[in-house]
């Protein structure tokens, strides 16, 4: 890069110029944060705090969890100081952070969601080797090697959108440093560098949809084939709410990194939006509502807490109203 980059600043011109739309766009906005927030703290502490759920499944939804928290906070926060603020200067070194913790975290859950997939085929499809296909072991090692692939794309990503020449122009049309409208900044020939942000794309989001696609395929012909129509329903009903999740997260990313460079118009604020900002609050609602073990996990969780509660109190009550001397 070149030597004087880092003394770049840019300017975030956010999501929208309108001054009386920021104010009920910050108080919407920090809602779904903090919605954000509870709900996925809340899903993960349930997980660990909940033996029925210490599975293969639950372990990479934790994760997922995790995810979520982690890319949003590292969009929201910056976006709803800038709903507010005048000064919305970010500089290079702190922009080419953000993007490069974002495609980090949104690479990772990529391959959390392909891994989700691949744990309903094999407990639907074969469920007699599930325990020695997705072992506590092997469920380790698929997630320490997604988060590895996920920050050497990441670093080569940030490195081929930052690594250009900036000469001039230095506001960007978004409300977050994302690749394309930072690229159009870059006064040098971008074309090499799109083609590398365009394969470990492919790569990523593809790679890891046709691994969803074919685990699907595969459970869609072993459900038809189940002769119970009870079996039938109870397996569609636990890949529901992941496909609902799957199909919001890479629909809205498809449109947005996987369309021509022509193509870009307003509607890419309002996706990124959606996948930045909205799909992370989501989750925990599509995985919890759906889901009878998490509902059956979250009552336990609240009758536990209730009759600690009740007994706190009945030992309070007791020791309040002790004999008089």
């Amino acid at each position: 890069m070149g030597g004087n980059h880092t003394q770049i600043e840019f300017i975030l011109l956010g999501i929208t110029g309108s001054p009386g739309a920021q104010t009920p766009l910050f108080v919407l906005f920090l809602l779904i944060y903090i919605v954000t927030l509870v709900g996925n703290i809340g899903i993960i502490t349930l997980f660990w705090v909940s033996p029925s759920l210490h599975t293969p499944m639950y372990f990479f939804l934790t994760h997922v969890a995790f995810i979520d928290i982690s890319y949003s906070t590292v969009i929201s926060p910056r976006m709803l100081a800038d709903l507010l603020s005048e000064d919305k200067t970010i500089s290079f070194t702190g922009c080419m952070m953000q993007l490069l913790t974002f495609a980090f975290f949104a690479t990772i859950e990529c391959h959390l969601l392909a891994m989700m997939a691949y744990d309903r085929h094999v407990a639907i499809c074969q469920p007699l080797l599930y325990v020695t296909v997705i072992s506590r072991r092997i469920c380790w090692q698929l997630v320490a090697s997604s988060y590895l692939f996920a920050f050497l794309s990441a670093i080569i990503y940030t490195w081929c959108v930052f690594g250009g020449f900036f000469c001039g122009p230095n506001r960007i049309d978004h409300f977050f440093c994302d690749e394309v409208p930072v690229l159009k900044l870059v006064c040098s020939d971008t074309h090499s560098s799109e083609m590398v942000i365009f394969a470990f794309a492919t790569i990523n989001s593809v790679g890891s949809n046709v691994v969803i696609m074919l685990s699907y395929i595969s459970i869609l012909r072993t459900v038809l084939r189940m002769c119970s129509a009870q079996s039938r329903a109870r397996a569609f009903h636990t890949c529901t709410s992941h496909l609902t999740a799957v199909s919001i997260f890479f629909g809205t990313g498809f449109f947005m990194y996987l369309q021509p460079p022509s193509s870009h118009s307003s509607l890419d604020k309002v996706a990124s939006i959606f996948y930045t900002v909205v799909t992370p609050m989501l989750n925990p609602f599509i995985y919890s509502l759906r889901n009878k073990e998490v509902k059956g996990a979250l009552l336990k969780c609240g009758r536990r807490f209730f009759n600690h509660w009740q007994h706190k109190k009945a030992l309070s009550s007791r020791t309040c109203t002790g004999p008089v001397k």
